[in-house]
């Protein structure tokens, strides 16, 4: 089962002619799954060949420009298309109160549901069969969260032969014990899928920090991702100016990706001032190897492990 990541902007605050603003988009399964949503976001995911009429969420980090300015022609573009399916979005509170205003002051008309959701407390906030998002309170210089997406474990891998010998028969009754279900046999034996299956399996984890300086129980919050997406707005020279600002430089994400133990680590919210963006891979790099620095349209697959 396939998990994409897509970057589809990847600016801190003002765009430059390579760097939209920030959204990043999950495709799972045949939803989308998007983070921040900046501003022509809809002209990103046209070139990203991702569709507007998939089930989607959308989830905000906070209030600034930078990070909801895209909802209004999103929602826009989507109604022209005659999108009918609804939408849910997520955010901090003023979003419920951003959105009603841009439908009472902007003259278009939605052509499907639209669901907001107000985030008070941290804490699991979306729930799904497959997977859940976790949301905790940032650092930044207004209230901003950051998200997990969090794979539930999967069923451990079927055994055949095992199911051969209790004598179940081939079918729906092994369809349903791969997926975790208990069966009931026509003699009135139950069999539980840990009879017939291994050990369960991780799902795979997603943590993106938004805009944030590092904070306390950071590490916990994102341990063991497989990819976690961190702002690294300044370089190390300028960390005053980051702590000033509400961002962290790429040592301070590197030191959070290697308490954290993740997988892979990925910069982004890049400042304008770096058209070469080398000075922040080299010093993400010294403290944690698997480092990249995000640019517009770079496509990640998370693949699901088997242990």
């Amino acid at each position: 089962m396939s998990l994409n990541v897509i970057f589809l902007g990847t600016a801190g605050s003002v765009p430059t002619p390579k760097r939209s603003l920030p959204a990043i988009l999950i495709q799972r399964k045949g939803e989308q799954i998007m983070f921040d949503c900046g501003e022509g976001v809809q002209r990103q995911m046209i070139k990203a060949k991702a569709g507007f009429h998939k089930k989607m969420k959308i989830f905000i980090t906070h209030m600034h420009g930078d990070h909801i300015l895209g909802l209004p022609g999103l929602l826009q573009t989507m109604a022209l298309l005659d999108r009918e399916r609804n939408l849910d979005i997520y955010g901090p509170p003023g979003i419920k109160r951003f959105l009603e205003g841009i439908r009472e002051t902007v003259q278009f008309v939605l052509t499907f549901p639209v669901e907001v959701h107000e985030i008070h407390k941290a804490g699991i906030i979306c729930e799904e069969e497959e997977y859940y998002v976790q949301a905790v309170w940032a650092n930044h210089i207004i209230p901003s969260l950051a998200y997990a997406l969090i794979e539930k474990p999967r069923p451990g891998k079927f055994y055949p032969e095992k199911a051969k010998a209790l004598g179940i028969p081939e079918g729906p009754l092994w369809s349903k014990l791969q997926h975790g279900r208990k069966i009931k046999l026509s003699n009135g034996r139950i069999i539980k899928p840990e009879d017939v299956t291994g050990p369960s399996r991780p799902g795979r984890k997603i943590v993106y920090t938004g805009d944030t300086r590092p904070f306390e129980g950071f590490a916990k919050f994102a341990f063991s991702a497989d990819l976690l997406i961190h702002d690294a707005t300044l370089d190390d020279e300028m960390i005053e100016r980051a702590e000033e600002d509400g961002h962290s430089t790429p040592e301070q994400a590197a030191k959070n990706a290697k308490k954290a133990k993740v997988k892979q680590l990925i910069l982004t919210h890049v400042s304008a001032r770096y058209d070469d963006v080398s000075i922040l891979l080299e010093q993400a790099k010294k403290i944690f190897r698997n480092t990249k620095v995000a640019e517009d349209f770079l496509k990640i697959e998370i693949p699901l492990s088997d242990v």
